[in-house]
C-alpha cells in the first residue's frame, strides 16, 4: 500500500503536468439572475438571455449549446441530456430525461454475432452510439418551462455567434480537447476537421477556433425544431450514414423514435433539507442512498450518546423562508474518519445500484426499497466499520462482469437561478471524451458512446437490448427545504465521480457550513474503477483517490483503516470532477454562487 511519503513521491513523479493557478476565488453574490459553468463565455451566453427577459429555463438552454461549441471534448448536441427546473411559483421540481435509447437494430445476438465477447462493447465502437437526446431536451426545456418571451431560436443565437465568428479557447477544455483529438482522428472521416486541425489536434489555450459546421446544424435546429432540424432530414442522414458507414446500427427510425420523458424526481432528506436527484436509469438514485446512511449513521451515534455525532438540522426553514446556514463553518477538511464514512457510505450505495438500476420501461426498479430509510439504516449497521473498509455485497446478488480501470466520463453540468427564483439544474455529456470520435459529415459534432454503459450479461438488470437506455452517470441536483422552498441548484460532472461529488458538496455545505466556492474548493476523494457495464464486482475492487490538498492525517487514517490509496494532483485533478453551485436566500433573495476551480468557468451574476 505504501506510506504517506511513498504516495507522495508517486504523485509528484506522474504529474507531468501541473495546473500552476493558485488564485484565490470569492462567492459570487448577486440579486437578480445568476449562472455558473465550466466555460465563461457560454456564462455569458446565459446571462445575455436573462438579460433579455428569459428565465432560468431559456439562459440554461443558452449555456447548454454555447457549451457544446466551446467545450466539445466533455459536451454537445450529440450526446445526451438531463435537467431539473424549480418553479417558484408552483414551489416544485420538475424533471426531464433527454437520454436516448439503444438503436432497434441492437442486440445482444448481434453484438455476439459481431465476434464481440466479454461484458461490454468496446469504448469507441459505432456500436455504442445510442440516440442523442440533447437536442430534444432543449426544445422540450424551452417550451415546458420557458418564460415565453424567448424562442428557441433565440435561446441559441449566442452559441451560433460563438461558433461562426469564433472564440479563445480556455486552458482545460484545451488540455482536454488535445487529449481526446486522437479519438476524433482516429474514426476518421471528412468531418473531422470541425474538432480537429489538419494534423489531428486540438486547439491550444487562447487560440481561436470556429466550428461553422456546428453553427448551421444549431441554426437548423432553432429554425425547424428538434423533429425536423435534427430527428430527421440532412441532420439526420449525416448522423446515421456515419455510423453505419463504421460499423453502427442507428436507423433513421430510430431518431424519429425519439421522445424527452418528463417524470417525477426522486429524493430524500438530509440535514433537513431535501436533495432532488433524477430517477433510474441514472446515478442519482446512489447520492439519495449514500446520504441515507449518512443520516443513518449520525443518528446511531447520537442514540449512542456520542458528543461528536454530526447534528441532523442545519437549515433554517420554516412555511415562508428558507436559506442555508453557512455562518461559521465548522472545519475547513474533512477529518480522516468523516472520509471513511463518506467513502463506504458511497461503495454501499454503488454495490446496490449497479445490481438493480437500469432502464424502468425494461425492468421494474424498487425504488422505494432502495431509498427507504430503515433499509439505510440496517446496511449502516451490517457493514460500516468505523476502523475498517468493508466489501458490501448488493442488497440481492445478481450476475456481474469483472471490475476494470476506471474510465473518466467527460461531461458538462451548470446552473442558472433568475430574479424570480426559478432555478435550472442541467447536465450534457458525450459519455467519454468526444464518445465514439465520430462526426457526422458537415454537422460539426461528435457523437456519444452511452451503450458502452450496459451490461452484456442477459441476466443483468442493465444488460443490452434493441431500444433499452443504458445504466446513465450524469445527474443534475436541486436543494429545497421540506416545505418546497429553493435552497440551492448545484452539480458535479465526472462519470462514476458524480453520485461522489454530490455527497461531497452537500455535506460540505450542510454539515461543514461551508459557502457554495468553499464546498467546491475542498479537496475530494473519488472511488475508482466502479463501473456500471461491470457491475456490483467493480465495488470490491475499487481503491481510493485523493486529491493533492489531503491532510497527510486524514491519508493515513484512511491507511490504516485498509483503504488503498492512491493521490492525485495536476490535470489529474479533473478525475474529481468540476461543479456549480448557486444557493438562494428566501428572506432577502440573495444568490450565492461558486464554480469550481478545477475547471475553466466562473460565475456571472445580475
Amino acid at each position: 500500500m505504501g506510506t504517506y511519503s511513498t504516495l507522495v513521491q508517486q504523485q509528484a513523479a506522474s504529474a507531468n503536468v501541473v495546473l500552476p493557478y493558485k488564485s484565490r476565488r470569492s462567492p459570487v453574490y448577486s440579486t437578480k439572475g445568476m449562472v455558473a459553468c465550466s466555460q465563461p463565455l457560454a456564462a455569458q451566453a446565459g446571462l445575455r438571455i436573462l438579460q433579455a427577459g428569459g428565465n432560468a429555463a431559456d439562459a440554461a438552454v443558452a449555456v447548454a449549446a454555447a457549451l457544446s461549441v466551446t467545450e466539445p471534448c466533455c459536451t454537445g448536441i450529440g450526446g445526451d441530456a438531463f435537467a431539473l427546473y424549480y418553479s417558484a411559483q408552483q414551489r416544485k421540481v420538475h424533471c426531464l430525461q433527454g437520454n436516448g435509447a439503444a438503436p432497434a437494430g441492437l442486440s445482444l445476438e448481434a453484438v455476439r454475432a459481431a465476434g464481440i465477447t466479454g461484458s461490454e462493447l468496446p469504448p469507441r465502437h459505432a456500436l455504442t452510439v445510442s440516440v442523442p437526446g440533447a437536442a430534444a431536451l432543449w426544445e422540450d426545456s424551452v417550451t415546458h418551462w420557458g418564460s415565453g418571451h424567448c424562442s428557441l431560436a433565440d435561446v441559441l443565437t449566442p452559441a451560433i455567434e460563438l461558433a461562426e465568428e469564433g472564440f479563445p479557447v480556455g486552458p482545460v477544455a484545451s488540455f482536454e480537447w488535445q487529449k481526446g483529438a486522437e479519438v476524433i482522428a482516429a474514426a476518421g472521416g471528412p468531418g473531422v476537421l470541425a474538432l480537429i486541425t489538419e494534423k489531428g489536434e486540438g486547439p491550444q489555450p487562447g487560440q481561436i477556433w470556429r466550428n461553422k459546421d456546428l453553427a448551421a446544424t444549431l441554426r437548423r435546429l432553432g429554425e425547424l425544431g428538434a423533429a425536423e432540424g435534427f430527428y430527421s432530414g440532412p441532420v439526420a442522414e449525416a448522423l446515421v450514414a456515419a455510423v453505419q458507414s463504421r460499423g453502427g446500427v442507428l436507423s433513421l427510425q430510430d431518431l424519429a423514435d425519439h421522445r424527452t420523458a418528463e417524470v417525477e424526481p426522486i429524493s430524500t432528506q438530509y440535514k433537513g433539507a431535501v436533495v432532488w436527484e433524477v430517477p433510474p436509469p441514472t446515478a442519482g438514485i446512489v447520492t439519495l442512498m449514500a446520504l441515507n446512511v449518512l443520516e443513518a449513521h449520525s443518528k446511531q451515534q447520537q442514540h449512542a450518546g456520542d458528543p461528536s455525532a454530526p447534528t441532523t438540522t442545519t437549515t433554517n426553514s420554516s412555511s415562508s423562508s428558507s436559506s442555508i446556514n453557512f455562518g461559521q463553518p465548522k472545519a475547513v477538511q474533512w477529518s480522516s474518519q468523516q472520509l471513511h464514512l463518506g467513502i463506504e457510505a458511497c461503495r454501499l450505495a454503488f454495490a446496490d445500484a449497479l445490481a438493480w438500476v437500469a432502464d424502468p420501461r425494461a425492468h421494474e426498479q424498487p425504488l422505494q426499497q432502495l431509498l427507504c430509510t430503515e433499509r439505510a439504516a440496517q446496511r449502516c449497521q451490517q457493514y460500516f466499520r468505523p476502523d475498517q473498509a468493508c466489501c458490501p455485497e448488493p442488497c440481492q446478488t445478481l450476475p456481474a462482469g469483472q471490475p476494470k480501470q476506471f474510465k473518466g466520463g467527460d461531461t458538462c453540468q451548470w446552473v442558472v437561478v433568475d430574479g424570480q427564483g426559478n432555478a435550472a439544474s442541467f447536465i450534457q455529456s458525450t459519455y467519454m471524451g468526444f464518445g465514439t470520435g465520430i462526426v457526422p459529415e458537415g454537422c460539426g459534432f461528435s457523437l456519444q458512446n452511452r451503450c458502452h454503459g450496459f451490461n452484456l450479461d442477459p441476466g443483468h438488470p442493465n444488460s443490452l437490448a434493441p431500444r433499452k437506455r443504458p445504466y446513465h452517470t450524469i445527474m443534475p441536483g436541486l436543494l429545497t427545504d421540506p416545505q418546497g422552498g429553493l435552497l440551492a441548484a448545484f452539480g458535479c460532472m465526472g462519470g462514476f465521480m458524480q453520485p461522489q461529488g454530490h455527497l461531497q458538496l452537500l455535506f460540505n455545505m450542510l454539515e461543514l457550513g461551508l459557502d457554495p466556492q468553499a464546498a467546491l474548493d475542498m479537496p475530494r476523494f473519488c472511488i475508482d474503477r466502479i463501473d456500471s457495464s461491470a457491475g456490483p464486482a467493480s465495488v470490491k475492487e475499487s481503491h481510493i483517490l485523493l486529491e493533492d490538498g489531503m491532510s497527510k492525517a486524514a491519508v493515513q487514517g484512511l491507511q490504516e483503516r485498509g483503504h488503498e490509496v492512491q493521490l492525485r494532483s495536476g490535470f489529474g485533478r479533473l478525475v474529481f470532477g468540476k461543479g456549480t453551485i448557486i444557493a438562494r436566500d428566501a428572506a432577502s433573495g440573495v444568490l450565492c454562487g461558486g464554480c469550481d476551480p478545477r475547471g475553466d468557468g466562473c460565475v456571472l451574476g445580475l
